[in-house]
């Protein structure tokens, strides 16, 4: 437990003269390390930086750079080529609305033909089943028909073997 507090407080002295401003960035041999204790527990060591040298590297200029001065002739240029960048882009997307205006109508003409072939369709198998009603119910009208004058033509034999019977007995 004495040994965490001491490795603590060299820390804590070690941090208390770290100057971050000065360092910008830490390259391997700008870093020390030293062993402190090693046990089979753990191991302590202590990280050291050296100080930055003062070579210029990785210094940064405090202002920018100065902008070169922009011709009239250059922002002429620029001008004319930005309204030739939004005229291509206006085109372009009038173009991509017209495609679509046209995929538009080919699906409504489309949606148009498949409504009146199904109307078509239907209008024809209507026909079908209404002619096919009808020729059955004629088959069905003449069959009672000749049913009906099946039972006439034998009430009427009935009828005539009647008389007969009638005048054979008197």
């Amino acid at each position: 437990m004495r040994m965490l507090q001491v490795l603590a407080q060299r820390r804590a002295s070690s941090l208390r003269h770290f100057d971050l401003q000065s360092y910008k960035m830490a390259t391997p041999n700008d870093i020390q390390v030293k062993e402190l204790d090693k046990r089979a527990s753990g191991q302590a060591f202590e990280v050291i930086l050296n100080p930055p040298s003062q070579d210029g590297k990785g210094d940064f200029p405090l202002s920018t750079p100065k902008k070169k001065d922009v011709s009239l002739e250059e922002i002429q240029r620029k001008l004319e080529a930005a309204e030739e960048r939004r005229k291509s882009h206006e085109a372009e997307v009038l173009k991509h609305l017209a495609e679509k205006r046209e995929h538009e109508k080919e699906v409504q003409q489309k949606a148009m033909e498949e409504s009146s072939n199904f109307s078509k369709m239907a209008e024809d198998k209507l026909n079908q089943k209404m002619e096919a009603n009808k020729e059955n119910r004629t088959a069905r009208m003449q069959a009672m028909n000749d049913k009906f004058k099946e039972k006439d033509k034998k009430l009427e034999d009935v009828r005539r073997n009647k008389e007969n019977k009638d005048k054979e007995e008197n």
